[in-house]
């Protein structure tokens, strides 16, 4: 894709500057136009999600909650979904896995749950790889192919036997899916003092609120490498939630945050070891594996 050549055709300015690039799941690039605005044009592969999520975070960001107002519509360029948004620059990571962290968290959390019960969108699925135990895939994991063409006899057995719980007891919920950030983690906010910005919205899930709610408390400290908050954070943060939402989950909705909680340190773990990084959400896992499988009813 020609950066300076879409800009100037959606913008109305071509680039002057590229002041910052990422290349991951999805290309982010901060640009400084010529006409002195700075913007944040993201890419990644259309697979139908990006309308959905980017008609989300425009409705978020008009009623008052910090993040990125969407500049431009969705643009498809060589199977590319596209989009500018505008730059909210300043603030820092709130690191930490602490109780009181995680209620600092949670109050974001269910600002953003609240606000996302009034959006009414295609849903956007399929959910984010590492949120996906919802699939339809043949086998445990969600068909990813990089993942998939490893040596999956790596994994150890106590990963693939606790994923196979937790999915099992996620997908015998009858719960109504919602809307709701699906990568609610540290490197995704930005805070100072109080939030400041919530970025990544392309990472919206269709599901279970208590599944968002569960998949949030365990990842919320997330930066890199990911890893698992102590049991006594996601249990302040699930508690949090509905204490800032005015309302007390049901005993389902209990164990299907607690089965979420598990999944994505899971999917992380089965990451590591097939690429043979260290051992961090391999060794979460292992320790708070059987405590959260039984909160979880699993």
């Amino acid at each position: 894709m020609d950066l300076s050549a879409w800009c100037s055709a959606e913008l109305g300015s071509a680039v002057a500057e590229v002041f910052y690039e990422r290349v991951s799941l999805s290309s982010v690039f901060g640009v400084r136009l010529a006409d002195g605005r700075e913007v944040y044009v993201k890419a990644r592969q259309d697979d139908g999600r990006a309308v959905s999520c980017l008609a989300a975070q425009a409705s978020l960001a008009a009623r008052g909650f910090p993040c990125p107002r969407p500049l431009t519509a969705v643009v498809v360029v060589d199977g590319l979904a596209v989009h500018a948004e505008e730059a909210l620059p300043g603030g820092s990571m709130l690191l930490g896995t602490s109780p009181a962290v995680a209620r600092r968290y949670a109050e974001v959390f269910a600002w953003s749950m609240a606000l996302l019960e009034d959006v009414v969108v295609p849903p956007p699925v399929p959910a984010p790889r590492w949120a996906r135990w919802d699939h339809a895939d043949p086998g445990l994991w969600p068909a990813i192919d990089f993942l998939d063409a490893r040596d999956q006899s790596v994994v150890p057995p106590f990963v693939v036997s606790a994923a196979r719980r937790v999915r099992k007891r996620l997908l015998a919920t009858s719960l109504p899916c919602v809307l709701g950030h699906a990568d609610f983690e540290a490197q995704n906010l930005r805070w100072q003092g109080e939030v400041l910005a919530v970025h990544d919205w392309d990472s919206l899930a269709w599901q279970p609120e208590a599944a968002l709610v569960g998949a949030a408390s365990g990842a919320f400290a997330n930066a890199s490498p990911p890893s698992l908050v102590p049991v006594e954070s996601s249990a302040a943060f699930i508690e949090a939630y509905q204490e800032f939402r005015g309302r007390v989950f049901s005993a389902e909705e209990v164990e299907v945050a607690w089965a979420a909680s598990l999944w994505t340190a899971l999917h992380n773990a089965r990451w590591e070891a097939l690429h043979g990084d260290a051992p961090v959400s391999l060794g979460a896992v292992r320790d708070q594996g059987d405590e959260r499988l039984r909160s979880a009813g699993a």
